[in-house]
């Protein structure tokens, strides 16, 4: 979600996005918020839990929005103006996986988890979890298929992992 925020502010595309595919992105984008504000304000008087999780949550909210916006802007920088071929990202961690945005993303809606400590906040985070696992093993193949000389080593969203 935030990462698709600085998108709109770094990346520059090979072609546009239709109004078709941008309404149901940003319709989706403000449900979300929407739904995971109110079920943080359904627990309004509910015991606290027994660990607190707002400093830490905080910690790997801010860390991993700062990687996830680094990524972005070096993904920004892999074409130079008016070229639109394809090439292979480097820098950070793209010599370990393909996707470090998507890890970074999925991070950040850990530390989303754990400042809200809600169940919806942890739904949300494993949703997208597993959704950002599945997109990134498609962008490896992907690269895999167009690229002859991509390395084997480069996984696809968890260093020497996945």
């Amino acid at each position: 979600m935030f990462g698709d925020v600085q998108v709109l502010f770094i990346h520059k595309y090979s072609g546009g996005m239709t109004l078709e595919s941008a309404i149901p992105i940003t319709l989706s984008y403000f449900l979300s918020a929407a739904t995971m504000t109110y079920s943080q304000h359904l627990t309004n008087g509910l015991p606290e839990p027994p660990m607190n999780l707002l400093y830490p949550g905080t910690v790997i909210f801010v860390v991993a929005i700062i990687c996830n916006f680094y990524h972005h802007y070096l993904l920004s920088n892999l074409r130079k103006e008016g070229e639109k071929e394809y090439k292979i990202p480097k820098g950070g961690l793209f010599g370990l996986v393909i996707c470090p945005h998507y890890l970074f993303e999925i991070i950040v809606f850990y530390g989303i988890f754990f400042i809200s400590q809600t169940l919806y906040a942890f739904s949300f985070a494993i949703g997208t979890n597993l959704y950002l696992l599945g997109r990134s093993y498609s962008t490896r193949k992907w690269y895999v298929s167009k690229f002859e000389d991509f390395p084997q080593n480069v996984k696809a969203v968890i260093p020497f992992v996945f």
